[in-house]
């Protein structure tokens, strides 16, 4: 009997035994009314009987709202598409569409970045010149897609026949049939299958593409869904000499994660690993500001490439802001809550006071107090856009080293996966056997909209076994890390 099967049993055997339970409470509910028990006896069982339709009615809810996270997988290419620094900066001047300023541009972006030699590069940007054709694109995909969904059925035991719901994120690159289609073809995945593709959602899509696994989870009452997150770098290569075009070359690389969910509610059998505690999502599309400023366009050349504006940091902190505004309400435990409500009611009351007050008493920050995030979750996972940048987002959190290590350490050794870089981070926590029961991790993406996403996951299974990660990306390398700056 494949888990498909044993699921749907589950769940008839769940309904009948709540059907068989209201029918024994209205039996009861009969019998005190015909022997004429006191009146308080007969709220015995219509008590019962509330406290069943409660049950299965928060059971309904959280089958709608609730999702889990069986497992997840990400893929380690093939160290024949190793790039190290050296021989990138070798090739960028080998294949005659860069000038030296533009090759002498990105080698310095590299070496501040704090990537490492372990990076990997698609085929088709290893020939001399690269090949950016269509169908080295989706010779890209199906090299990534399937090697990590083959891990991830492996993993959790689910066949592709039980999957109900598949989203696909992938930012560059939308084919028609589309890549959810691909993978639904591959995998001779059942006629009803709820096949998403989301494209342009950037850097943080890989929330996104939980949000959407949630609501299909909910809407179509199925089983599993997989979120499976990639990018594309075939289709993201830029060859011109536009330097705000250049810094897509330098930092982005291959890397693909998939994720398998189940609603909370449902009557699945394989074990959950992680529960949703929370999900936000901001976007500041409205500003044309925010909007420019990370945008996919032509150059004077007619090059197409993705443009990082200068103003992109200023954006990113303002849209940082407003979504902690927007998550720390439901992540914050309630001594923090208040803690931070005392602090910034006494930081406001000493604004108020003359200025040659404060000065005197040495209380010229005007910055504010900031909520301990520390108290929301015990491990995180951060945007992989440069090791300078993922410090100062890290301390602008109130993050130390260790809690951006997982960040940093991802950058080092597999480079911006986009969307897929959380979940190389989370890997990383799990194959440092960190993650406890009980422990939560915050996933936090921003991207192209520009937007922020988060989620953060609640650990429900076991506490993690360094051994069991022996076939994850970290598995031939994690002794070596963290690596210390000299």
């Amino acid at each position: 009997m494949d888990v498909a099967h044993r699921d749907h049993l589950l769940a008839a055997a769940r309904r009948a035994f709540g059907a068989a339970v209201l029918v024994l409470c209205l039996l009861a509910e009969l019998l005190v009314f015909a022997l004429r028990h006191p009146a308080a006896l007969q709220l015995v069982p219509a008590c019962a009987m509330l406290l069943l339709l409660l049950w299965r009615s928060s059971g309904r809810a959280a089958a709608a709202s609730g999702v889990e996270l069986v497992d997840f997988a990400c893929l380690r290419p093939p160290r024949r598409l190793r790039i190290p620094i050296p021989a990138l900066l070798e090739h960028l001047r080998l294949i005659g569409c860069f000038d030296e300023p533009s090759v002498e541009f990105m080698s310095r972006v590299i070496g501040a970045s704090g990537m490492g030699d372990e990076t990997y590069f698609p085929p088709s940007l290893h020939r001399i010149p690269p090949s950016a054709t269509h169908a080295d694109a989706l010779a890209e995909a199906r090299a990534m897609f399937v090697p990590t969904l083959d891990a991830l059925f492996a993993r959790t035991g689910v066949p592709p026949s039980a999957v109900g719901a598949l989203v696909v994120n992938c930012s560059g690159f939308c084919p028609a049939p589309s890549l959810a289609a691909l993978i639904a073809g591959h995998y001779r995945m059942r006629a009803d299958v709820r096949a998403l593709n989301l494209s342009g959602m950037g850097c943080a899509a890989g929330v996104v593409g939980v949000d959407v696994a949630r609501a299909a989870l909910g809407a179509h009452a199925v089983d599993y869904a997989v979120v499976l997150s990639a990018e594309i770098v075939t289709v993201g290569w830029y060859g011109g000499r536009d330097r705000r075009k250049l810094l897509l070359n330098c930092f982005f690389r291959t890397g693909c994660a998939a994720a398998l969910l189940t609603g909370a509610g449902s009557a699945v059998s394989v074990p959950a690993k992680y529960r949703l505690v929370a999900l936000a999502r901001t976007n500041r599309t409205a500003d044309d500001r925010s909007y420019t400023s990370a945008v996919r366009e032509e150059d004077a050349e007619g090059i197409t490439g993705f443009s990082i504006g200068r103003g992109l940091g200023g954006v990113a902190r303002d849209l940082l802001r407003a979504h902690l505004l927007e998550l720390g309400p439901a992540i914050l435990p309630w001594h923090e809550k208040l803690r931070y409500a005392a602090a910034l009611l006494l930081f406001r009351r000493q604004q108020k006071r003359p200025k040659k007050l404060t000065d005197d008493d040495g209380g010229g920050n005007n910055n504010g107090p900031r909520p301990s995030f520390l108290t929301a979750a015990s491990h995180f996972c951060l945007p992989s856009s440069g090791m300078p940048m993922i410090r100062r987002l890290a301390e602008g959190l109130g993050l130390g080293e260790l809690e951006a290590e997982a960040a940093l350490m991802t950058f080092h050794r597999f480079g911006n996966q986009s969307a897929s870089s959380l979940w190389y981070q989370l890997a990383y926590h799990e194959a440092k056997g960190r993650v406890r029961r009980g422990d939560r991790v915050w996933q936090l993406g921003m991207g192209s909209g520009p937007k922020a996403n988060s989620v953060v996951w609640e650990r429900v299974g076991g506490d993690t076994d360094a051994a069991a990660a022996d076939d994850g990306p970290w598995a031939d390398c994690i002794h070596r890390f963290p690596i210390r700056e000299s």
